[in-house]
């Protein structure tokens, strides 16, 4: 009885550090959306999502500009300063960043998916 009752602390330990890990750590499959971001909120997140090929990209003086779109099909333009190789192929992105005021998104980092 007392051997059980010393594993019983390391155990609950456990299963809440999985817990925590299953729910806010795991890498999320399939696309991301946009109404989880705050516009509000400067703090940089992931969020994978589907580059929009007809609307180009655009270089400007401020930087790079295209178009993605998330899984709720809500079309949002990005800015950022590079871009990786590859990006006008590619059909899903990684971008980490966060959302404007002004509906876009500022993306300090483009990844190909």
């Amino acid at each position: 009885m007392k051997n059980l009752q010393k594993l019983i602390l390391p155990i609950l330990a456990l299963a809440i550090i999985a817990g925590i890990y299953f729910i806010y750590f795991s890498p999320k499959e399939g696309l991301g959306s946009f109404k989880d971001f705050d516009p509000n909120n400067s703090a940089v997140k992931e969020i994978r999502v589907l580059f929009v090929k007809e609307k180009g990209i655009s270089h400007t003086p401020g930087g790079i500009i295209f178009f993605v779109t998330d899984k709720d099909n809500t079309v949002i333009q990005v800015n950022t300063d590079k871009i990786p190789d590859g990006l006008d192929s590619a059909q899903t992105i990684i971008l980490k960043g966060h959302l404007n005021q002004t509906n876009g998104f500022h993306a300090h980092e483009v990844l190909l998916d």
